[in-house]
């Protein structure tokens, strides 16, 4: 499974591994590794860069590390923490958590959600209230896997939530449980639950 049959654009987020679940195993080495070649453009402290042009609500809580870019917008009350990297003119509203992800290139995440251990594409749209499930809490195996052209698949992790293509529509108060997988274009409606393993 490569992770480009789903990111199909160029990014600012170096795409080098070909597994979602390897980005997200490492994604807090691989933002502090970008930190180091961030320019001028960016305030930087405690692993944390902000671009300049970047909107931040004063009580937004962001935990190290974490890299926001030009054209950004993180709202009231939001939490970003485990490492998050949000590419250019993404925007995430208020009362979201948001852990361990990357949200690409004008994607919006509405407010009220939870984002976990996951990859958004390019201009995804998510409604409020849909919740990217992380974790396994009703199985005693904790691994996650993806299921793909009727292939089961082990990330190897414990925690990983999904990987969303460019351009996909979430509706309000969706779950995808860990694992899913959404090929670009995908629409979610409202309400609809998202199982792809069914173990």
């Amino acid at each position: 499974m490569d992770i480009r049959t789903y990111i199909t654009r160029p990014t600012v987020f170096p795409l080098q591994q070909k597994q979602a679940w390897e980005i997200v195993g490492n994604l807090e080495a691989i933002i502090r590794q970008l930190l180091a070649g961030l320019g001028a453009e960016y305030h930087i402290a405690n692993e944390i860069a902000i671009h300049h042009t970047a909107q931040i609500s004063p009580n937004a809580t962001i935990k190290a590390p974490a890299i926001i870019c030009e054209g950004c917008f993180v709202g009231a009350h939001s939490f970003l923490r485990n490492g998050v990297f949000l590419a250019p003119r993404a925007k995430i509203g208020i009362s979201c958590e948001i852990k361990t992800a990357v949200i690409l290139e004008d994607s919006a995440i509405a407010h009220f959600n939870f984002v976990g251990d996951s990859i958004i594409g390019h201009n995804v749209n998510i409604e409020a209230g849909a919740i990217l499930a992380n974790h396994y809490n009703e199985r005693d195996e904790k691994t996650v896997f993806v299921c793909v052209d009727n292939e089961r698949i082990s990330t190897g992790l414990h925690k990983f939530g999904s990987l969303v293509g460019d351009d996909c529509r979430i509706g309000a108060n969706a779950v995808l449980s860990p694992g899913s997988v959404l090929e670009p274009r995908t629409i979610v409606k409202r309400l609809q639950l998202v199982e792809q393993d069914p173990q």
